[in-house]
C-alpha cells in the first residue's frame, strides 16, 4: 500500500543549507544520438521553470534486466542508462516513450566475487556494470566492472569509433549492441583501464579532464587523465589510498577538491585536485555511503546503517542538519534547482522524498518500491520531475512522475 505524506507549502529560506540560491550552469549544446543513426546533432536544453513543491501523480513499472545496480541519464534526458549487474549489461532506455532502445551486452568471462552476506570470495564472472559516468558531453560512457578491476569506456556518439585492439598490454571487453524489435547487432571492444580491486562510484571534473574512481577492496581512489581523442580514452596518473573502504565520491571543481565517501569508517576524504593527495579527513557518521554536492557548498551524504541523510558545510565539515530515513540509504539525488532529493532506501523497499528547507529535511514522500531499489536520477522538463528507480531485486525500474508547482 501506497505511503504518501501529505506535502507542505513552506517557502524556501535564504539561509542555511539554502543560504544561496543554486547558480544556474552555462547553457552548453549538448550531443545527441539521432535514432536513425550514430550521427549525433547538438541540441540546447532549457532551464526549468522555478518551483518550490512537487505533488506526486503516478507510478510505472519497467521491465529491466536481472540485478540493476544503478541508472543515469544523459544530460538532454532523452536517455537513461541502467547498469545490469547480475545481467551483465548495459539498457539504454528512452525516455519519452519508456522502450529499450539499444542493450549492451558484455560478453561474460570467470573471475572471483564478493559475497556481502558471508564476506567472503565467490566464483563470478567479471563483466558486471556497477555504476556509470558520463565523459565529453555524453560522447563517452565509463562504466566500472565489479570484478574485472577496472573501467570500460562506451563511445555512444559512433559505435564505430570503439575499436579497441588486445596487444601491447591493452586489455579489452568484447561487447555486442542488440537494436530490440530487430535482427540488427554490432560487436565491438572497448578497453579495459585497470584501475583497482571492485571498482565502485565513477565522477569526473566538470572539464572531463579527469576521472576518479573509488576502489572498494583496493581502499584506494583512481584519478585518471581523459584524452578523447584516442583509445583508451584515460590513463591512470595516479592511486590515493584511503584508511578505508572508499564509495561515493563528489568533485568541488571551483576549489579543486575532491570528497571521497569512506564507507568503511566515518569520514570524508578531502582529496586535493592539484597534489592528488588527501588533504584531511572530516570526522562524519558511521558508513557514508553516497555523498553529492550542490552548488552552494553544500555536501548531502547517505548514511547506510544508522538510516539517515544530512547536509554538511564543505568548507568546516561541520553538519548543518539531517533526518533519518527509512533503512539502508543508498543512492541520492537532488533535484535540478536543489530543493529536492531522492533517496533509495534498499532493505525497507521505499524511496523517500525530501525538500530541503533552510535548517531541516522536511519529508514529502515515502514511496513503496518492491525489490530492494538502489539506484535513482532524475528528468525533469518545465511541468514535471520524474524519479528513475531500479530494483535490484526484481529487475525492474519504477518511474515515479511529479508535478511541479
Amino acid at each position: 500500500m501506497q505511503i504518501l505524506f501529505p506535502f507542505l507549502s513552506l517557502l524556501l529560506f535564504s539561509t542555511g543549507c539554502q543560504q544561496a540560491p543554486a547558480k544556474q550552469e552555462a547553457l552548453r549544446p549538448v550531443l545527441v544520438r539521432n535514432p536513425a543513426g550514430d550521427t549525433t546533432i547538438p541540441v540546447v536544453p532549457t532551464r526549468p521553470r522555478p518551483y518550490s513543491q512537487l505533488e506526486f501523480e503516478k507510478k510505472e513499472i519497467l521491465k529491466a534486466a536481472p540485478g540493476t545496480k544503478s541508472v543515469l541519464f544523459n544530460a538532454a534526458g532523452s536517455k537513461l542508462y541502467a547498469m545490469n549487474l547480475e545481467g551483465m549489461s548495459v539498457y539504454e532506455f528512452d525516455q519519452s516513450s519508456r522502450k529499450i532502445t539499444r542493450e549492451f551486452k558484455f560478453k561474460p568471462t570467470r573471475g572471483t566475487g564478493w559475497d556481502y552476506v558471508k564476506h567472503q570470495p565467490i566464483a563470478s564472472f567479471q563483466e558486471k556494470p556497477v555504476e556509470a559516468c558520463f565523459s565529453h558531453a555524453d560522447k563517452i560512457l565509463w562504466i566500472s566492472l565489479h570484478n574485472a578491476g577496472g573501467i570500460v569506456p562506451i563511445r555512444l556518439d559512433s559505435l564505430t569509433n570503439n575499436k579497441a585492439q588486445p596487444g601491447g598490454g591493452q586489455k579489452i571487453k568484447p561487447v555486442t549492441v542488440v537494436f530490440p524489435g530487430t535482427a540488427n547487432s554490432v560487436s565491438f571492444n572497448v578497453p579495459l583501464i585497470e584501475t583497482g580491486k571492485t571498482p565502485k562510484v565513477i565522477a569526473r571534473s566538470a572539464d572531463s579532464k579527469y576521472l576518479f574512481v573509488s576502489n572498494w577492496h583496493s581502499n584506494s581512489i583512481s584519478v585518471l587523465e581523459m584524452d578523447e581523442t584516442s583509445s583508451p580514452f584515460g590513463k591512470v596518473i595516479a592511486s590515493i589510498p584511503v584508511s578505508d573502504i572508499p564509495r561515493g565520491i563528489a568533485v568541488d571543481d571551483k576549489n579543486r577538491k575532491s570528497f571521497v565517501a569512506i564507507m568503511g569508517g566515518s569520514g570524508l576524504a578531502v582529496i586535493n585536485n592539484e597534489t592528488w593527495k588527501t588533504d584531511t579527513i572530516l570526522p562524519v557518521l558511521h558508513n557514508p555511503r553516497h555523498i553529492v554536492m550542490d552548488t552552494s557548498g553544500h555536501l548531502f551524504v547517505s548514511y547506510n546503517s544508522i538510516g539517515s541523510i544530512a547536509c554538511i558545510d564543505a568548507g568546516s565539515g561541520k553538519q548543518l542538519f539531517s533526518v533519518k530515513t527509512h533503512a539502508q540509504p543508498r543512492t541520492i539525488v537532488l533535484s535540478k534547482n536543489h530543493r529536492f532529493i531522492f533517496v533509495t532506501c534498499y532493505s525497507s523497499d521505499l524511496v523517500d522524498v525530501y525538500k530541503i528547507n533552510a535548517d531541516n529535511f522536511e519529508k514529502v514522500a515515502s514511496l513503496p518500491c518492491e525489490g530492494h531499489p538502489v539506484g535513482v536520477d532524475l528528468f525533469e522538463d518545465d511541468t514535471k520531475l520524474e524519479a528513475w528507480v531500479c530494483s535490484y531485486k526484481k529487475g525492474e525500474l519504477n518511474v515515479y512522475t511529479f508535478k511541479k508547482k
